[in-house]
């Protein structure tokens, strides 16, 4: 991690071993080949992420600061390591190719959880939950979007890009609900609070 910090993306296996104190050879007694370094290195950005993550969008608060804190805490993780995100999404550590592809991995896991709590929120207020995978999905598919952009282009704060994502987002739950008749105050909790079930897999690879 503090190698792939310090040197980007076409960090080296050179850089690497240098940065730990062991040659090459020894390296490699611990991980099988680059794609297995590439492997255990997402597992920690996985890791990262989630730490973050999940006590944000498990929060028992309003549903505006809930979205927002959720955001933060992904775009603070992608903020605070562009290297190891870059990596992640090109698929490529070493200047070696990767099959494995993490990112869509957590994406897939973060969406089937967003999708579950959509769905939860709108059956107790007896609203057709049809529409909660579609919506879900869609919720982290523009949110990895948006931090791809961000972070090639770095044309706003962290703290704006959060802030339009909270706006959209909660636009969209509040025209959806009001559109059934339900509004909701977005500085109140709602009377029924709904968790995420959001577990990294330990055997990833």
């Amino acid at each position: 991690m503090r190698a792939l910090a310090e040197h980007g993306p076409d960090v080296g296996m050179d850089h690497i071993a240098a940065e730990a104190g062991v040659t090459k050879p020894v390296l490699y007694r611990h991980f099988a080949d680059k794609a297995d370094l590439f492997v255990a290195l997402g597992q920690r950005g996985t890791e990262i992420l989630f730490d973050r993550l999940i006590p944000a969008m498990n929060n028992e608060e309003a549903p505006v600061p809930r979205i927002r804190k959720s955001l933060d805490a992904f775009f603070s993780t992608v903020e605070e390591h562009p290297h190891l995100y870059r990596v992640l999404i090109r698929r490529s550590f070493a200047r070696a190719p990767v099959e494995q592809d993490i990112v869509a991995e957590d994406k897939e896991l973060i969406a089937n959880a967003l999708s579950a709590l959509l769905g939860d929120y709108l059956r107790s207020m007896n609203i057709d939950s049809g529409g909660a995978e579609p919506w879900g999905h869609g919720i982290v598919g523009m949110v990895q979007n948006v931090s791809e952009w961000w972070l090639e282009r770095r044309t706003m704060s962290r703290d704006a890009v959060v802030e339009y994502l909270t706006e959209i987002i909660w636009s969209a739950i509040d025209g959806f609900t009001r559109a059934h008749g339900i509004v909701l105050d977005p500085n109140k909790p709602l009377e029924v609070n709904k968790v995420v079930k959001l577990t990294p897999t330990s055997d990833a690879g």
